[in-house]
């Protein structure tokens, strides 16, 4: 147990901190998964606009410091491969 005030105002602070960043994670994962069921159900034009909204949200994640750069990245890509495979 946190006996200092600055140890137990840390405490509340990392709970709140992990809030907002779990809802940013769910976010992103919530734009993602719009892109793959796009992509699912062979939907080009939808998926091309829920690509272009995914991915300013994915980058919105690096900067925040809750996804890695290159683990953006690589979902970018391999969406961007799935809906460029569209026909």
């Amino acid at each position: 147990m946190a006996n200092t005030p600055q140890a137990k105002k840390r405490i509340r602070r990392n709970d709140r901190r992990a809030e907002i960043n779990g809802n940013r994670v769910n976010r992103i994962r919530t734009f993602i998964k719009k892109v793959e069921s796009a992509i699912a159900a062979g939907n080009k034009s939808e998926a091309e606009t829920a690509l272009a909204s995914a991915q300013p949200e994915l980058f919105r994640g690096v900067s925040k410091g809750v996804l890695h750069k290159n683990t953006a990245s690589r979902k970018f890509s391999r969406l961007a491969k799935g809906v460029a495979a569209l026909a």
